[in-house]
C-alpha cells in the first residue's frame, strides 16, 4: 500500500507535463499559422494609422471615443498575441527568453499596463510608436536590415570618433586662417565645426572655395584635402562597415532558419501512412532475420539417428559408413 501511494503521488506530480506539452502544441499551431502573422501585421499597421490620425486635432475632437476604442482593441489583440506566444513556449520557457524579438514584444505590451506610462501621454505615444517596429518580426528583409544596423554600431562609433577628430582639427585650422575674414562661418570653434559638417555633404563647397581663395590660395589645398578625406574616405569606410554587418545579419538569418523545426505537426492521415510504413519495414526485417537463421542452422538429424550419422545408417554404425545391403538367397 505505501508503494502504491508513492507511485500515485509521483504520477500526480508528473501529470501536468503532458498537459503543458499539449498546451504548447496547440498554441504553436496557432502562432505558426500564416493567418495569425497576417492578422497581427494588419493590427500593427492599424495602430500606426491611428497614431497618425491623432496628429489632426479636429479629427481627434470629433472621433475621440472611437479612436480610444480602437486603441484599446489593438492593445487587446497584442495582449492575446503575447499570451499565445508564451503558451507556445510552455514546454520550453527558456527558449522564449532567448529570442530578443519576444523580449521586445513583451516589454512593449507590459509597459502599456504600467500606471506611470498610462498617465504620461508623451511616453504612451512613444510606446505606441515602438509597436510599429514590431513589423520587422513579420518582414524578414526589414529584420535583416535592423540586425545589420545593430551589428554595425561598434564600427559606427569608431567612425564617429575619427570623424569628430577630423572635424576638430580642420575646424581649428579654419579658425586660424579664416576666423577674421569670415567670422560668420569660422568665428568660433562651434561655427567652424558646423560649417565643415555641412560641407561634408558637398553642399555649398563651391561658395566656400571662392570665399577662401579671396583670403589665400592655400585654402584650395585646405578644402580639397578635407573633401577628399571626409566626403570620400570616411563615408566609404562607413558604407563598408554597414555592408559587412549586412552580410553577417543575412548569415545569421540563414542559420536561424536552418535551426528551426521542419514545418508543422503531421496530420492524422500522415501519421497513419507513417505507421503503415513502419509496420511493413518491421515485417520485412523479421522475414530477413528468419531467413538468415535458416541459412546458418545445420539440417536437423532424423528421429532416432545419432548426430552426424547419415540417413539410413543403423544404430551403432560408425559415422560416415553406409548400412550393409542384405544378400538375397
Amino acid at each position: 500500500m505505501p508503494d502504491q501511494q508513492d507511485q500515485t503521488a509521483q504520477t500526480a506530480q508528473t501529470k501536468p507535463w503532458p498537459d503543458r506539452r499539449e498546451l504548447a502544441r496547440r498554441c504553436r499551431d496557432v502562432t505558426e499559422a500564416r493567418w495569425f502573422a497576417l492578422t497581427v501585421f494588419a493590427v500593427i499597421l492599424l495602430n500606426a494609422a491611428l497614431l497618425g490620425l491623432e496628429t489632426y486635432s479636429g479629427l481627434v475632437e470629433e472621433w475621440h471615443r472611437w479612436l480610444r476604442l480602437a486603441e484599446h482593441g489593438c492593445l487587446a489583440v497584442f495582449t492575446v498575441e503575447i499570451l499565445l506566444r508564451l503558451g507556445a513556449h510552455a514546454d520550453r520557457p527558456r527558449d522564449f527568453l532567448r529570442d530578443p524579438w519576444n523580449l521586445f514584444d513583451l516589454a512593449v505590451v507590459l509597459c502599456a499596463f504600467l500606471p506611470v506610462v498610462r498617465e504620461n501621454t508623451t511616453v504612451l505615444r512613444l510606446l505606441r510608436l515602438a509597436r510599429v517596429l514590431r513589423t520587422a518580426r513579420f518582414l524578414p528583409q526589414l529584420r535583416i536590415v535592423l540586425t545589420a544596423v545593430a551589428r554595425s554600431l561598434p564600427g559606427t562609433l569608431s567612425f564617429l570618433l575619427v570623424g569628430a577628430l577630423l572635424l576638430y582639427v580642420y575646424a581649428m585650422v579654419g579658425w586660424v586662417f579664416f576666423g577674421r575674414h569670415d567670422p560668420g562661418h569660422y568665428g568660433s570653434i562651434g561655427r567652424a565645426v558646423l560649417t565643415l559638417f555641412l560641407l561634408m555633404t558637398l553642399d555649398g563647397i563651391g561658395d566656400a572655395v571662392h570665399a577662401g581663395l579671396e583670403v589665400s590660395r592655400w585654402s584650395l589645398a585646405y578644402y580639397a584635402s578635407y573633401v577628399l578625406i571626409a566626403s570620400f574616405v570616411l563615408v566609404n569606410v562607413l558604407i563598408g562597415v554597414v555592408i559587412t554587418s549586412l552580410d553577417e545579419a543575412r548569415e545569421m538569418e540563414r542559420e536561424e532558419a536552418a535551426d528551426e523545426p521542419a514545418g508543422p505537426a503531421e496530420g492524422p492521415a500522415d501519421r497513419l501512412l507513417l505507421l503503415t510504413r513502419i509496420t511493413a519495414a518491421r515485417r520485412a526485417l523479421d522475414d530477413l532475420e528468419r531467413g538468415l537463421l535458416q541459412s546458418t542452422t545445420p539440417d536437423a538429424a532424423p528421429d532416432g539417428a545419432p548426430d552426424g550419422a547419415p540417413d539410413g545408417a543403423p544404430d551403432g554404425a560408425p559415422d560416415g559408413e553406409a548400412a550393409p545391403v542384405p544378400l538375397r538367397s
